[in-house]
Parts: C-alpha cells; structure tokens; sequence
C-alpha cells in the first residue's frame, strides 16, 4: 500500500469514527432531554397503555427483578431516543458515503433513505395504534375468569420489540423491492410472476414472528402483500438498470476528460 493510499484510508477511518461519535452524542443528547421531559415513567406508560387498557380494571403490571422497575423504561427511553435521533444518524451514514457514489445513485439515495425511515415509523406506528389493542383484546377475552393476568414488565418489553422490528422491516418490502429492481437483480416481470410465492411467504412469516392468533397474523400478512404491489409500482418509476446508468455516466466522464 502506497503512502497516498495509506493517508486516504487513515482519513476514511477518522471520518467514520467522527461520525459514529456524533451519532452517539446525538442519542444521548435525546436521552437525556427526555429523561427530564416527560421522563422514563411517562414514556413506558405511553407504551404500556394498549395493554393496560385490555386489563381487568384495577389490574397493573408487575416487576419481578429489583432493578427492573429503574432499567425497563430506561431501556424504552433509550429507545425512543434512538428513533427520535434516527434522522440525523442517517444522515451521517449519508454523509459518509455519498463521495463513493455515482451521481444516479446519489440521486437514489436520499429518496431511499427517507422513505425508509418513514415506512418503518408507519409500521411501528400501525402494530402500536391497530395492532397492540385488537391482540391484546383478543387474548384478553380468552383468559379464564379464574385467573388475573399481571404480566411483567420486562417480558412486555421484548414482545413490544419484537413486534416493532417485525412490523418495522415488513413495511420496508418496498424499499427491497426498488432497490433489487434499480441493482438489476431483478425485473418487474418477474416481481409480478413471483407475487402469489410472496404472499404464501408473507402468511407464513406473519405466522412464526407474531403471536398464535389469527388477527395479529393478518395485520402483518395483509399490509405485507400490498406493499409488495406498492414496491412493483414504484419499482417501475427506476427499472432502468444500475449498470446501464453507470455505463453512460462513465462514457460522459470520459468525454469531459478528452484534450481540447
């Protein structure tokens, strides 16, 4: 490795880690503001709150560990910190490698990036909003009589996570789609020619990663399939080729390079 080559990627290494260290400022920053306002307590009741309206009333959840009741709802507002930061986090992984890129897929990149991160909040958002309170109802209206459910704290807390991830990465199919299209992995011809493949999928997923109940299983499923029509239909709007943009962009560079 030359000394240029050795300096460049020294400074490569530098850039990164002064971005990765302003993506961590930046969570703690929004963990720190809302640990004062509105505070953990708030935040994990605001979680909470689709469970605990599906309870007995009178009913509250419970906390078996000593420190669960302190690092639970540390552990959502770390969380939510991380969502609220999200934007400018990705903006420092933008950052970072825009230079390396050509000029169509910067073009790309920022309508990828923020399309993203609005379809994953809208799938969180959906499983919180729709999701949370038909399950939780549902299974509430099978538990015996004989019985009081006081789930704990800390499990709610994995199943919430759980179920964020799976509805956050289901709503990203098409993001996926447009992006095989725009790599030429994939044609639209054949997205449409694998579409009742994808919704088998789509139900069988939706079956292992949600809970044992039919509404839960069409919440994901359901919406999962007509993002895949969605992702068709944009794939559409970018299925020219990556290789033969770049090939032009390349043959234009290289006019721009030729002597006068």
């Amino acid at each position: 490795m030359s000394d240029t080559q050795e300096e460049s990627f020294i400074s490569h290494l530098i850039e990164l880690r002064d971005r990765l260290l302003r993506s961590i400022v930046s969570i703690v920053v929004v963990l720190v503001v809302l640990c004062v306002y509105p505070g953990p307590g708030e935040i994990y009741d605001f979680l909470a709150a689709p469970l605990t309206k599906a309870l007995p009333e009178g009913t509250k959840m419970v906390a078996i560990g000593v420190i669960t009741p302190f690092m639970v709802p540390l552990k959502v507002t770390a969380m939510v910190a991380f969502v609220v930061a999200l934007p400018f986090i990705l903006y420092q992984v933008w950052a970072f490698i825009a230079p390396g890129l050509y000029a169509h897929e910067k073009r790309l990149g920022v309508p990828l990036i923020i399309s993203s991160t609005l379809l994953f909040l809208m799938g969180m958002s959906f499983c919180y909003f729709f999701v949370f309170g038909q399950v939780f109802s549902f299974i509430a209206s099978f538990a015996p009589k004989s019985i009081t459910p006081a789930p704990d704290i800390e499990a709610y807390l994995s199943f919430v996570m759980t179920m964020f991830l799976a509805f956050g990465i289901a709503f990203e199919v098409p993001v996926a789609l447009v992006v095989l299209v725009k790599l030429g992995v994939v044609t639209v011809e054949k997205l449409k020619e694998w579409r009742s493949y994808f919704i088998v999928g789509a139900f069988i997923v939706a079956a292992v990663v949600t809970p044992p109940d039919v509404v839960s299983q069409l919440a994901l499923a359901i919406p999962m399939c007509l993002l895949y029509e969605l992702g068709i239909l944009a794939s559409r709007l970018v299925s020219k080729p990556a290789e033969v943009e770049r090939e032009s962009e390349d043959a234009v560079e290289s006019v721009r390079r030729l002597p006068e």
